[in-house]
């Protein structure tokens, strides 16, 4: 029998699925533009998210988690998407940074002291690498951490890090240059920081375009002591670990991507049976038909892009070009389909009271954050041995 690729779900992820679109749909829908405008965090959404068992997706059930797999979450935040990106971004910041690093690299103290209440959605981790002045270049971290006493001595300055100052917050990790490699490079750990330590200071929220109602900070550390124990992973392997996370999170935003651009389809679709003009709903206009089609596309192809990403890590194949594919690709439609959304609807798509005026502010940001689009093109070359 000839074997084909099949991403048909199974009935558990596709009941998830289902239970996940009416959540947003009758729950996030309802509310999330009033946060948005307010620029405030959605703590009791976010709560009711862990009640959902969302932030468990991937963990075994031993941590306090729902025993599935990372692609069960990038379904998940896909559905939430279609919906809204802040609340999407804060499960994917909250898993895929947050507490997947505690997950892979850490001891089994670490997980089972903070990796069931992170599961249960009760608290908060976040995932601090990019600096002020490193921004694609992770390698060029300045903050530092030396071993005196027992302790780690943290000095330094994180940026752009998100769900690190919630009211839900608990931990962040942070990689520092904790010494010097044999071939004279940095050597660069990982080390958790519990909120609340001496010395570790959270700042303001950034005003930002899009992601209104998710919680971005920068961070900052003067002489912030936490135990030898709190070093994550192996010393001197915090920067290829951080990689690692960063390729699975890919295949996340890629999710995300979808979903927004799912969603303008969505949208669009509602809209265009609606809206009159010269005595017949724009949807039956030519022109309008078309971008519609060119928007479901784009989405359908893109979705195919982040299963197929993460059939091969699931498989434990490497899945490194795969990922960066998904999340090139799924975050340039996801701009293009906010663009043509925005088109369909005339004015009314630049009012923030229609959901396509925040997927339009949402978008941008997906080219940008988990490595810009030109950090992707530069790897899916490098990986066929271009340059």
């Amino acid at each position: 029998m000839t074997r084909v690729l099949d991403y048909r779900l199974d009935e558990e992820t596709e009941a998830l699925r289902k239970v996940v679109r009416e959540f947003a749909q009758d729950v996030i829908a309802p509310q999330i533009g009033g946060f948005y405008e307010r620029d405030e965090f959605p703590t009791a959404i976010v709560r009711q998210m862990g009640e959902l068992g969302l932030f468990g997706l991937p963990f075994p059930e031993e941590y306090g988690g729902s025993g599935g797999t990372y692609f069960t979450l990038c379904v998940a935040l896909e559905e939430l998407a279609r919906v809204d990106s802040s609340v999407a971004i804060t499960l994917e910041a909250g898993v895929s940074l947050g507490a997947m690093p505690i997950y892979r690299f850490g001891t089994e103290e670490q997980k089972r002291t903070w990796l069931p209440r992170l599961c249960e959605g009760e608290a908060l981790a976040a995932f601090g690498l990019t600096e002020p002045g490193g921004g694609s270049d992770a390698g060029a971290t300045r903050t530092t951490a030396r071993l005196e006493d027992g302790h780690w001595v943290v000095n330094g300055a994180k940026a752009f890090i998100t769900n690190s100052g919630t009211d839900l917050t608990e931990l962040v990790t942070v990689t520092a240059v904790t010494g010097t490699r044999p071939d004279g490079g940095k050597e660069i750990s990982a080390i958790a920081i519990p909120s609340g330590t001496p010395g570790f200071s959270v700042g303001q929220r950034y005003s930002k375009v899009g992601w209104n109602a998710s919680d971005t900070r920068e961070l900052s550390f003067s002489d912030c002591r936490v135990p030898a124990e709190n070093l994550v992973g192996e010393r001197g392997r915090g920067y290829g670990q951080f990689l690692s996370i960063l390729d699975e999170g890919r295949i996340a935003i890629s999710a995300l991507a979808v979903g927004l651009a799912q969603g303008c389809v969505d949208e669009s679709v509602k809209y265009a049976a609606q809206r009159e003009a010269f005595g017949q709903p724009i949807g039956r206009n030519q022109a309008i038909q078309f971008m519609i089609a060119d928007m479901e596309v784009r989405a359908s192809t893109a979705r195919l892009a982040y299963y197929r990403a993460a059939e091969k890590m699931l498989r434990g194949e490497p899945f490194k070009r795969e990922a960066s594919i998904a999340k090139l690709y799924s975050s340039e439609i996801a701009m293009d389909n906010a663009r043509y959304a925005t088109q369909v609807h005339g004015g009314y798509g630049f009012m923030n009271e229609f959901p396509v005026g925040r997927f339009y502010r949402d978008a941008k940001i997906l080219e940008i954050g988990e490595g810009t689009s030109e950090v992707q093109r530069m790897l899916i070359a490098r990986d066929l041995g271009v340059g």
